[in-house]
């Protein structure tokens, strides 16, 4: 059985030896070696305390670290999602338009103008697959605001004109040569050729 110390041990052990002044004295010894050591045991308890708790704090400063990183990556990630498909949806939309706006003699310099001045309708469109569900918007602008970008396409030999003739009523090879406002020759192939022939014989 372990003994403590004590005043009685004290005086057990020096019998009639011990004095009240040496058992003060071994008191004192015994508490100015223990009462230190108590101190260093608690705040040894307070530290392993400290320390656990920090490492906890740790633990979930790190987990918060990782979900906080984890959730701002994946909104990164769909936001890019959502721009590449926005894009991909923008780009068809105005494939679609363009392709409207040529149909409906719309092209050149003014298609790029139509094409700019709609950007709010286009945007607007539903497409089935590569056209557009309901042209309404744009129907309205081509018949209105678009009106003087469209233009008149003629076949060319659908309509031709009556040989152009000098005063003399003889064709000169300017006249066989001669040229409408959009370039093309107002005779065709067969008929410069016949007339040049005629001038020959001339």
């Amino acid at each position: 059985m372990s003994k403590r110390f004590s005043r009685a041990e004290i005086r057990r052990i020096l019998g009639e030896a011990c004095t009240d002044e040496i058992e003060n004295e071994l008191v004192a010894l015994h508490l100015g070696v223990v009462d230190p050591l108590k101190d260093e045991l608690e705040k040894s308890k307070v530290d392993a305390d400290e320390i656990s708790e920090l490492r906890k704090k740790l633990e979930e400063k790190g987990k918060d670290d990782y979900k906080a990183k984890y959730e701002q990556e994946h909104k990164d990630f769909e936001s890019y999602k959502s721009s590449v498909e926005g894009e991909k949806t923008k780009a068809a939309k105005e494939r679609a338009a363009r392709s409207y706006f040529e149909s409906k003699g719309i092209s050149g310099s003014n298609l790029d103008i139509a094409l700019r001045g709609a950007r709010e309708e286009i945007n607007a469109v539903e497409l089935d697959g590569d056209k557009i569900k309901d042209t309404k918007s744009l129907d309205e602008l081509v018949g209105g605001t678009f009106k003087g970008l469209v233009s008149v396409i003629q076949e060319e030999g659908a309509n031709v004109p009556k040989p152009a003739t000098n005063v003399g009523g003889k064709m000169t090879k300017a006249d066989i040569y001669k040229k409408d406002d959009k370039g093309n020759y107002i005779l065709d192939g067969i008929q410069r050729q016949e007339a040049l022939s005629k001038l020959e014989e001339e």
